[in-house]
C-alpha cells in the first residue's frame, strides 16, 4: 500500500490549505509534506487503517519511534508540530473526529543563543570587498545591506531593484509567507547600492537580459541563497576571521547591535518581520549575555573566575 496514494485526498487538501490560505513557502509545504509522509510509513507499520483512528499513543509512540532512530529533540519537535497543524486542518474540515496530536508533549529543546559579530568583527568584514571590481561592489552591497537592514538571505536574492528607494533609504521586501515590509537603508549600504549600479551591475549583465534583481552573479543572473553562503565562507577565510559566520549571522548582529544601542523590542522585531515577539526576545539573551560578561571582565567586585 503506497502510503501518498492511500491518503491522497486528505494530504492534496492540506497541501492546497497551506499554499492558499496560509501562503506557505514552498520549501515550508514541502517540509511539511514529508513529515506527514513519514507518519504515514509509521501507520502503516501498525496497521493503522485510518487518519482517525490514530489516538494519543500513538502520537506518544511515534515520537518514542524518532528518538529510538536518534533523531535531534529540535527535529522532532518539528514534526509534532506539522502533524498538529495536518490534524488541526483535518479536524476543522471533518476528516477526523479529534486532534490525537494536540496534547501530546513537545519535547523541551535547548535554546542556542544565536551568534553575532562584535562591531570590529563585522567591520574587518565589511572593509574586505575589493570595490575597484564589479564582483567586489557587488559583495560590498551584499554585506552592508545584511548588516544595514536584517533581512533574510531568501529577502536578499529576491529584493528588485525598483523595491530600493535610494532617495527615502528604505527597501521593500518579501519576507516569509509573501508579507512584505519596508526596511531601513543606512547610509553606508545606499552608497555600495549607487556604487555597485553606477558601474558593476551593467558590467556584470554584459548586455544580457535584465531579471530585475539587484544582485547578480558573473553571468548576469540572478543570486542564489547558496551563492551568498558561499561569498561569505570566501571572505572568512580570506581575511582569516576565526568565526564560524553565516549569511544568517549577518541578521543576528543586526539585532544584538540594535538591541545593545537602546532599541526597543518591538522596533527590532518590525524590522526582522517576526510575527511573534517571542522569536524577537532570544536576542534580550544575547545581550544580557553581553552585558555578564562586561560586568564580569570590567567590576573590581564581580566573581572573578578561576581565582
Amino acid at each position: 500500500m503506497d502510503s501518498q496514494l492511500h491518503f491522497s485526498t486528505e494530504i492534496k487538501a492540506f497541501h492546497d490549505y497551506l499554499k492558499v490560505e496560509k501562503n506557505a513557502s514552498v520549501h515550508t509545504v514541502k517540509q511539511y509534506v514529508a513529515d506527514i509522509s513519514e507518519f504515514v510509513a509509521f501507520m502503516e507499520q501498525h496497521q493503522l487503517r485510518s487518519l482517525a483512528a490514530v489516538s494519543y499513543l500513538h502520537g506518544r509512540s511515534f515520537l518514542a519511534h524518532l528518538a529510538k532512530r536518534g533523531l535531534a529533540r529540535r527535529s522532532i519537535s518539528r514534526k509534532l508540530s506539522s502533524l498538529r497543524s495536518f490534524y488541526r486542518f483535518l479536524l476543522r474540515e471533518g476528516f477526523v473526529p479529534q486532534n490525537p496530536f494536540q496534547t501530546v508533549s513537545t519535547p523541551k529543546v535547548e535554546k542556542k543563543l544565536p551568534s553575532f559579530m562584535y562591531p570590529q568583527e563585522i567591520q574587518h568584514l565589511l572593509d574586505s570587498p575589493d570595490t575597484s571590481t564589479p564582483l567586489g561592489q557587488r559583495d560590498a552591497v551584499i554585506f552592508e545591506l545584511l548588516y544595514a537592514s536584517g533581512i533574510r538571505v531568501s529577502e536578499l536574492v529576491t529584493l528588485k531593484l525598483n523595491a530600493i528607494n535610494i532617495s527615502m533609504g528604505v527597501a521593500l521586501v518579501f519576507g516569509k509567507g509573501s508579507k512584505e515590509r519596508y526596511v531601513p537603508v543606512g547610509s553606508y549600504a545606499l552608497q555600495a547600492i549607487s556604487r555597485y549600479l553606477q558601474t558593476g551591475r551593467s558590467v556584470l549583465l554584459a548586455g544580457k537580459a535584465d531579471p530585475g534583481n539587484l544582485l547578480l552573479n558573473y553571468r548576469g543572473e540572478p543570486l542564489s541563497d547558496r551563492s551568498v553562503r558561499r561569498i561569505v565562507d570566501k571572505y572568512m577565510d580570506e581575511t582569516a576571521l576565526h568565526l564560524n559566520v553565516s549569511p544568517h549571522t549577518f541578521r543576528h548582529t543586526f539585532a544584538t547591535h540594535m538591541l545593545n544601542a537602546g532599541a526597543d523590542l518591538r522596533t527590532v522585531q518590525e524590522l526582522l518581520g517576526h510575527v511573534n515577539i517571542s522569536t524577537t526576545q532570544i536576542y534580550t539573551h544575547v545581550t544580557k549575555e553581553r552585558l555578564r560578561q562586561v560586568y564580569d571582565s570590567a567590576h573590581p567586585r564581580a566573581e572573578k573566575h578561576g581565582r
